[in-house]
């Protein structure tokens, strides 16, 4: 299990220890980290004190992703507990952990505590963000807590902590609780085998991150500078792509929307659906020094400017040559450097602006059809269950028989409405031995 250890001057590291780690054995971990010597630290944890040296890190409480904290005393150790024990409100750091582990509890101070919380998840972001490493490795092992990090609201980052903590100590008691009933139950061997699965994921990626850790950087697109009809563009070069394409948009800056031949309308079908306007069936397209035609297909909702397709590559004979970093046109011979990030446009980022918007956007929109379709739903069921297309003398007449209403509606819903079967299937249901 991994355990974040920060000192009194907020230097900040991770230890990857096993549950079985003596106390003592753990101090002399963290004395060879930070150079002080273990008879002159305490070990806080949750805002207790660590006291019994050959006791194991699980014994003591110490869960995978805990955060303890070092205290250096001067003097021997019976010095430091004397000190501890006789003013333990100054000894302890100002921010108390406890609090924020088992969040949403019930408390008669719930302002205060929830203001203890905001400043104990404080604390934290800053130690975070004061040490680059650990940064790093949050952002790898953490990414949705690394999101919360970049925001200014204290909030956000106090209610992801929050809700991580409380899920993972949902899921230990869980563990505890059906390992401790029935460990051979069929719950605990799909809870067991569960575990072995996630360690097997995390050691997957950490050999990944030790020796292909460039796998997990962002892959930049392959963008080049041209114009058309004079205009500056900047082309997504795609070899997926069948055709070429322009969005409307651009078509419109360009002055070309003119030539759009509204015949060879339809639907361009790939990762999503788009409208085709229509196609332009010959423009000038200036690459470097080199003037090449090629055709566009007009899309009416793409993000793209100007996205060059297989058609136009296939052509000119053109390479993407990524050991050089250059689009070679084979016609012509001209060469032409992919665009780096910082050139770039919005569309091509993949944490733009836009595309958080798009998102929220369709979250909104797909809970607001679900919500409908849930409305929609209930009150079918609240039809079918009440009133349905019955005939009230039918019902009254098998009431007058000796059965109960809901007995006859049930039957006559079953036979779809057949007062005669509804009836026989209630007196065989009554004369069955």
């Amino acid at each position: 299990m991994k355990i974040t250890v920060t000192t009194h001057d907020d230097h900040l590291f991770v230890l990857d220890i096993s549950e079985d780690l003596e106390l003592i054995n753990f101090k002399a971990l963290c004395e060879v980290e930070t150079g002080i010597p273990s008879q002159q630290t305490g070990l806080t944890h949750n805002g207790q004190l660590l006291v019994d040296d050959f006791s194991t890190m699980k014994n003591l409480g110490v869960h995978d992703g805990d955060v303890i904290i070092i205290q250096k005393f001067s003097g021997s150790t019976t010095a430091m507990d004397q000190s501890f024990s006789s003013s333990s409100n100054n000894s302890l750091p100002q921010f108390d952990f406890s609090r924020i582990q088992v969040p949403g509890t019930s408390n008669s101070n719930s302002s205060s505590t929830r203001q203890n919380q905001m400043q104990d998840a404080e604390y934290v972001k800053k130690l975070f963000l004061s040490s680059p490493e650990q940064l790093a490795l949050l952002k790898q092992n953490n990414p949705r807590l690394a999101d919360t990090l970049s925001s200014d609201r204290i909030e956000d980052f106090a209610k992801v902590m929050a809700e991580q903590m409380e899920e993972r100590d949902k899921r230990e008691d869980q563990r505890i609780r059906i390992m401790k009933a029935h460990p051979f139950d069929s719950e605990a061997q799909k809870l067991i085998a569960e575990e072995i699965r996630q360690k097997n994921i995390e050691a997957n990626m950490e050999a990944a991150m030790e020796y292909n850790p460039e796998m997990f950087g962002t892959v930049v697109m392959l963008y080049i500078n041209c114009k058309v009809d004079g205009y500056p563009v900047k082309a997504f070069i795609d070899s997926g792509a069948q055709t070429t394409i322009m969005s409307s948009a651009c078509a419109e800056r360009c002055n070309i929307m003119r030539l759009v031949d509204t015949r060879w309308a339809g639907l361009a079908k790939g990762v999503g659906v788009q409208k085709i306007i229509g196609r332009i069936h010959m423009v000038q397209v200036a690459i470097e020094n080199d003037f090449l035609t090629t055709s566009f297909s007009v899309l009416e909702d793409q993000p793209m400017d100007m996205l060059l397709g297989l058609d136009m590559l296939k052509r000119h004979q053109c390479c993407i040559d990524l050991e050089h970093n250059i689009l070679k046109i084979g016609t012509t011979g001209t060469e032409t450097p992919f665009l780096p990030e910082s050139e770039l446009p919005d569309c091509a980022r993949l944490t733009s602006s836009s595309d958080q918007n798009l998102s929220k956007k369709e979250e909104k929109e797909l809970k607001k059809v679900l919500d409908e379709s849930k409305k929609v739903q209930q009150n079918s069921s609240n039809r079918s269950g009440s009133s349905h297309s019955y005939k009230e003398t039918d019902i009254v007449e098998l009431i007058n028989l000796g059965f109960s209403r809901e007995q006859v509606i049930q039957e006559l819903k079953r036979f779809n409405g057949n007062k005669n079967e509804a009836m026989a299937s209630l007196f065989a249901k009554i004369l069955k031995f």
